[in-house]
């Protein structure tokens, strides 16, 4: 049986989408979205999902597909997305995957560690230390107890800080013994890309696609999500783009300052999304200057699988 499944990852606004259309279309399969804020109803214009002429050309899972109050991680679109690879290997399709978001990338292609559970009250004791005595004293603690785990962060990355301390409370065993037995998924042959901009371009692809969702209406979009009764406090809604526009819609920052931030935010997003995707070697970067190389690049892509 067919085994290889092809990955598009990368930042936001460097042509993810457009390309996963051009190698579906070429290659007569499927899109599975990887991205952890397309997936609800009603955000369309600010996670830039799909539009609906795309959505109607190649059949895509995991958009729009739950409330924004209910609850999906990375967990769940592992175990939902294998059973859609493994249906569409079956039917000798080769899927194609989609995304930005990285944990989501990599519990689908490496697994992700389950077996301990949430401590909510442990949490929020660390939550409160964290605001007293800040994101190194946390740090310092995992050191103590899991000097490998804490090899692997940086004490700004204090909800990692903080899973690894819960982790230990729970189990009695350091975040890395757990890692160390996660075994490496091998039933699919996953090959990974990504598109790599002159970073002012990037910024640019950025700095305008903002612009252009404020054209489209994005902040109607937002009102009419909160008008249907939906917290602004959601996971969902804590998203680069709605958040700054309900800052702006309770007057605590003006609408320009709103855009600015916006753009400012998705660019530093960018930025953490690049260094985390070029953690892993096995990604192939493609070098790209202008969006109308997308189909030369998938013309590449399908000839080297």
């Amino acid at each position: 049986m067919e085994t290889r499944v092809i990955v598009i990852v990368g930042p936001t606004c460097s042509g993810k989408t457009l390309l996963s259309l051009n190698l579906a279309l070429k290659l007569k399969s499927e899109i599975i979205s990887a991205d952890s804020r397309q997936v609800y109803k009603y955000l369309d214009i600010g996670t830039a999902k799909p539009s609906s002429e795309q959505l109607n050309l190649v059949r895509h899972h995991f958009i729009s597909s739950i409330l924004p109050n209910e609850q999906f991680n990375a967990s769940r679109f592992s175990d939902e997305a294998e059973i859609i690879i493994r249906n569409l290997l079956s039917s000798g399709k080769i899927p194609i995957v989609v995304g930005g978001s990285g944990l989501y990338i990599k519990a689908l292609i490496d697994g992700i560690i389950t077996e301990v559970e949430t401590d909510e009250k442990f949490r929020a004791e660390l939550y409160e230390l964290r605001k007293i005595k800040g994101n190194e004293f946390l740090y310092e603690k995992l050191k103590v107890i899991d000097p490998e785990s804490a090899s692997k962060m940086l004490p700004q990355n204090w909800k990692r800080v903080i899973r690894a301390l819960e982790v230990y409370k729970l189990s009695g065993k350091p975040l890395s013994y757990f890692y160390s037995k996660l075994r490496t998924k091998n039933e699919f042959n996953y090959l990974q890309f990504a598109l790599e901009w002159n970073r002012s371009e990037l910024y640019q692809n950025i700095n305008r696609r903002v612009d252009d969702m404020i054209e489209k209406g994005f902040v109607e979009e937002v009102k009419n999500i909160l008008s249907k009764g939906y917290l602004k406090s959601l996971n969902s809604l804590n998203t680069v783009g709605y958040k700054e526009i309900i800052s702006s819609l309770e007057n605590k920052i003006t609408f320009e300052e709103a855009v600015l931030k916006i753009k400012k935010n998705t660019r530093n997003y960018a930025k953490r999304q690049i260094t985390w995707f070029k953690k892993d070697k096995r990604i192939k970067w493609f070098s790209i200057s202008d969006i109308d190389e997308i189909e030369k690049i998938s013309d590449e892509i399908i000839n080297s699988i």
